[in-house]
């Protein structure tokens, strides 16, 4: 078996036996494709010829003539050390990636926006016969902390709004029940009621429907949530993943337990959550530095 076969069994196994999504294949693909390249120009036909060297050769190619940021040349690298662990585990070989450190990547703080500027975006989502479906999107994405790919990957079926729960479908097809709050549940019946018949010209399954009828896109829901925080007119760049931050600060800032957090969040690791309890110790010192009679 040659490079390209041994590259594609790796990404048939990601996909059929770690079930991971579309994107995240696609991201894997285009980094092994990479690697395959660069291995080309080395004349090195076979993986098993590789050593810990020449990997990291890449990594330093990777940093100094394409110009990626640590955090890019990181994901790489966890590509290509994924597909030595595999082919090791698959055929017996050494696996010389290990010897490869990952470039340290400096912590970024998730950007959380404050209760204040959450309801300045729901009202101003923009008027018309759409307006019930994107305040109730925008209304879910919030109150429920979900991704975006999760809102759009909603059915009908995983909604019971009755019991105020809902079943999403996260990274690696994991399913997890939540509760949804009450704000949300008004926004998504008047949605039902008012807004979904409208757009429902085909039968479908979806929840969130487009103009056609058929299931919305992320890059469409992207689109209503810029729309309305541009209208608010916030100083800060607003995506779909700054509502899931700032669902998960304000439950953290109001003393909600972190273990929970982490299981509405969907996060496999309790360390992913964590990063969320620095963001609560910047705002206790943003408050106390602003507040105390004594703190200058």
């Amino acid at each position: 078996m040659g490079l390209a076969s041994d590259i594609a069994q790796y990404l048939d196994h990601l996909a059929i036996e770690r079930g991971l999504s579309g994107n995240t294949l696609s991201a894997y693909r285009r980094d092994l494709s990479k690697y395959s390249v660069y291995l080309e120009s080395r004349a090195i036909a076979e993986l098993e010829v590789v050593n810990s060297g020449v990997i990291a050769d890449f990594l330093a190619q990777l940093r100094g003539q394409f110009g990626l940021s640590a955090s890019s040349s990181a994901r790489t690298l966890v590509a290509v050390r994924g597909l030595h662990r595999f082919l090791a585990r698959e055929k017996g070989v050494a696996n010389p990636a290990k010897e490869v450190a990952i470039p340290r990547i400096a912590q970024r703080l998730p950007k959380a926006i404050s209760l204040d500027d959450i309801e300045r975006i729901l009202a101003n989502v923009a008027p018309g016969e759409r307006a019930s479906r994107d305040l109730a999107l925008l209304e879910f994405l919030y109150g429920v902390g979900a991704r975006i790919s999760e809102a759009v990957d909603l059915n009908l079926a995983d909604l019971d709004l009755l019991s105020e729960l809902v079943r999403l479908r996260g990274k690696g097809g994991k399913e997890r029940i939540v509760p949804i709050g009450s704000q949300a549940i008004n926004a998504i019946n008047a949605y039902l009621v008012r807004g979904r018949p409208v757009l429902a010209k085909l039968p479908s399954t979806a929840l969130f429907l487009n103009n056609r009828g058929g299931r919305l896109s992320r890059q469409s829901a992207w689109s209503i949530l810029k729309a309305a925080a541009l209208k608010a007119d916030l100083s800060i760049l607003i995506t779909p993943h700054t509502l899931r931050h700032s669902f998960a600060t304000h439950l953290l800032e109001n003393g909600a337990d972190i273990r929970v957090v982490q299981e509405l969040l969907g996060h496999s690791s309790i360390a992913t959550t964590q990063i969320y309890t620095l963001v609560t110790v910047e705002r206790l010192r943003e408050v106390y530095a602003t507040t105390h009679p004594r703190a200058h």
